[in-house]
């Protein structure tokens, strides 16, 4: 295939060249990168990349609440996402993927959009997969040239797990590497869910803070927004912070990898456990035994749901009922609740391995 991308297609819910779906498994290199909590230090940068894509930026844009209840979209969004490497079975990427059926418009220029057309489905995909390459580089844990090739190859299988057109994705990892060069100097806009996006200045404190005083927040925030606004420019691309109008020094790229290497220093004194996602986590407790196989899939805190108006909602992840929803890693995942979700389905090729 062409290095540089052909122009988004216009068919939306295109689906030729699904590829059989290959769940990934302990033995990957995703499954060490993706789904750590210091992932959540490149949420801004993956959520304005995204919404770079002009026509995933006018999606999200006209279609998702996000930006109404940011936490709460964010903190359960993350429970399939991660999901998709660590559940086993394609059925939570064929999940996410229906979620976006609906979400379809028009462009300014009178050109239409869709959420699950292949060239900008596969975008918000290379953000996040490249992501973790991204967050390794600069908060770790270490990686090498060859675990950043491996990342690759790898990402096609996580891409074929959500069943939809494979024709986007680059065959090397050379021809996906002018992939994202072409996209970041020549294809991405700003845009106001950019902007939108990287302006956390009117963000309430977030659920699990709920109970801390609004004076305390509002004095809280600026300074915060101002660090979290500097550390995504600092994970830009050059060609989007010049696109965005944001400067970057030798002096701001010495503390940023100063920050990176604290980070990482922080991360790798916790214990392995404290250190995941529980969806993440969870699939480690099942391999190891902690947890039954075929226990039910763990499900965002109630707290994360969105408003009861909108529940009904095809586009939503709303498990309103769940056997098992996630607590701190000491705890209890077990909510009694009568009616359990589908249970995860380990592949049978995938050993039993406890890596810690």
């Amino acid at each position: 295939m062409q290095a540089v991308p052909a122009q988004p297609s216009t068919k939306g819910v295109t689906l030729t060249e699904v590829r059989e779906p290959q769940p990934l498994g302990p033995d990957s290199v995703t499954w060490k990168f993706f789904g750590g909590w210091h992932g959540m230090l490149i949420g801004l940068w993956s959520g304005s990349m995204q919404n770079m894509h002009p026509k995933l930026g006018a999606a999200v844009w006209e279609h998702s609440d996000f930006f109404g209840e940011r936490w709460q979209r964010l903190n359960r969004s993350l429970y399939p996402i991660i999901g998709v490497v660590f559940d086993g079975t394609s059925d939570t990427g064929h999940e996410v993927r229906d979620y976006h059926r609906e979400i379809k418009g028009t462009m300014p220029d009178g050109s239409r959009y869709h959420a699950l057309d292949p060239d900008v489905f596969y975008w918000a995909h290379a953000t996040f997969w490249y992501g973790n390459i991204r967050c390794a580089e600069v908060f770790g844990p270490p990686i090498t040239e060859a675990e950043k090739r491996q990342l690759f190859e790898e990402s096609r299988d996580w891409y074929s797990m959500y069943g939809v057109s494979t024709r986007p994705c680059p065959d090397t990892y050379e021809e996906f590497l002018e992939y994202w060069d072409h996209m970041c100097r020549n294809v991405l806009e700003d845009h106001p869910a950019v902007r939108t996006v990287l302006d956390i200045s009117q963000l309430p404190p977030p659920p699990w803070m709920s109970a801390m005083p609004q004076p305390i927040w509002k004095v809280m925030i600026r300074p915060t927004e101002r660090f979290f606004t500097w550390l995504t420019v600092g994970l830009y691309h050059p060609a989007v912070r010049e696109m965005m109008g944001f400067t970057w020094s030798g002096k701001d790229e010495r503390r940023f990898r100063l920050f990176g290497k604290a980070v990482n220093a922080f991360m790798q004194a916790l214990p392995e456990r404290y250190r995941r996602h529980p969806r993440c986590r969870d699939a480690w407790d099942r391999l190891s035994g902690r947890v039954p196989a075929q226990a039910p899939l763990i499900q965002t805190p109630r707290r994360n749901l969105p408003p009861e108006s909108v529940r009904g909602d095809a586009m939503h992840y709303c498990p309103v009922t769940a056997a098992r929803r996630a607590e701190l890693p000491w705890q209890s995942n077990e909510t009694g609740e009568r009616t359990p979700t589908t249970a995860v389905v380990t592949p049978a090729s995938q050993p039993a391995v406890d890596n810690r």
